[in-house]
Parts: C-alpha cells; structure tokens; sequence
C-alpha cells in the first residue's frame, strides 16, 4: 500500500472489531472515531446521526444496525459520569465512513474497506440460486441464527423473561400449534438436537421471516410486556404461516403439515 495508509491499514479496522458470544462481528463507535481520526465526539455523534438517516432512507431499521451501548466512566475524584457509544455493525461502519469527513485520508480508506467487505457478506439472487441444497440450508441457517440472537435482545428489551414460552408463541403460529419439542418429535430429534439445524432451506426461510417481522413488529408496537411479546410472536407466525398457504408452494405442507 502506499503513503495514504502507512499509518492506518486495513488491518487497523480489523484490530478493533469486536466478536460477541454469539459469533457475531461489531465495532464500538468510540473506537472507530479514533481510527477515522475524529478528535471530539460532538463532530464524529454528527456523523452517526446521518449514516442512521441514510439508513433510515433505505428501508433499513437503524435500531438493528446503531445499538446503543452507553457506559459508565470515570472523571476524577472517584466521580463518574455516562459516555454514550454505539455497537455498530459492519453496515454502520461503511455508512458511517461514507458520510465522515472527505477531506480525511483514512476516510477514503473506510469507504473502501467497508465497501469490500460488506459485499463479501452479500450474496446476490443469482448466486443464491447456484447453490447446492446443503449451501442453501447453511446460508440460511446462519441467517436464522443471528437472526434469532437480535430477536432475543428485542424480546428482552420487551420485557420477555421465558423464552422457551416466547419461541415457542412463534413456532405456534408457524407450525399450527405445534411447540419446538413437538417439531422435534415429528423429525424423530434426539434430545437437545437443534430443530432449525434439521430444517431444508425454505422452511429455514420461513422462519427467519417469522423472526425479522416479529423483531420489527416488537420495535414498532413498542411491546413492553412478556404476555404481549408472546402474543405478537404468535401472532406474525399465523401471518407467515397464512401467507405460505396462500402462495400454494408445495413446502406449505412440509412446514405446517397440515
């Protein structure tokens, strides 16, 4: 690389990315300002506020992509006060890097980054369609699985508490009533075996629309009760099970077996 990353390359970006228990990359916005060369929060909080509009602007939930993670520092004398700080996705970032300042070098070098790297993540309806069954079911099961992970921080935040009771209000409306540990019965699991780990690619795919919408539908009703988490949760499964059944694809059955 040349003089405009001597100091900051790509590696940079990479050193301060962050993996939570789950799997799942994200870097804090604190550390990312530094990188980008921002001095003063108030200048670099400008920023964030319009990668999230642009987010907005696409059709794309903020809230999913922006998570605020506020803590507490130290200020002198024992005395603390609350700093506030994002997790941000690796989305965030590209859209961060893109409304930052131009003038900055390493900014060019951000939009880049974040650029490349988020296309590796993408994957288009063409090559999805090239893929084997076994790389269809994999795709969507890692879907499924972060998809579930920001579910439950939605739920909590909604006040779920039980969430065996919760997930199971959605496989409910999915699956006619049916609980996970009936699903598990009727694939003849063993114990403990992950029911979403024994599912072809479009019964994972109606799942993880059972997931996103019940997500979006917990932020965008503001539920803030486990009975009404629960019943929103069945509630978006009948809709997506209802919708499988109105569009008459032969896995109608194989989901809901009906």
């Amino acid at each position: 690389m040349n003089e405009l990353n001597k100091n900051h390359t790509n590696k940079t970006f990479e050193d301060i990315k962050h993996i939570d228990e789950n799997g799942i990359e994200f870097w804090y916005a604190r550390e990312l300002m530094k990188v980008l060369s921002y001095k003063d929060w108030r200048y670099f909080d400008a920023v964030i506020k319009k990668a999230k509009i642009a987010c907005q602007n696409s059709e794309v939930t903020d809230v999913d992509h922006f998570v605020v993670d506020n803590k507490m520092v130290e200020i002198g004398s024992g005395a603390k006060r609350e700093q506030k700080d994002y997790k941000l996705t690796r989305y965030a970032c590209y859209l961060i890097a893109q409304n930052a300042n131009p003038r900055l070098k390493i900014v060019a070098l951000a939009q880049t980054y974040f650029a490349i790297q988020t296309r590796k993540q993408e994957i288009s309806e063409n090559e999805y369609n090239s893929l084997t069954e076994d790389e269809k079911r994999f795709y969507q099961r890692n879907l499924t699985k972060k998809g579930n992970y920001s579910l439950n921080q939605t739920a909590k935040n909604a006040g779920v508490r039980n969430f065996d009771k919760f997930h199971n209000a959605g496989y409910k409306g999915l699956y006619n009533g049916e609980t996970a540990d009936d699903i598990a019965k009727r694939k003849g699991l063993r114990y403990r075996e992950d029911i979403l780990d024994n599912m072809g690619s479009e019964e994972l795919a109606a799942n993880l629309f059972r997931i996103t919408q019940t997500e979006s539908r917990l932020k965008r009703d503001k539920v803030d009760t486990e009975k009404n988490a629960c019943d929103t949760h069945n509630k978006i499964g009948k809709i997506v099970r209802k919708a499988i059944q109105q569009a008459g694809r032969n896995y109608a059955r194989k989901i809901t077996y009906t």
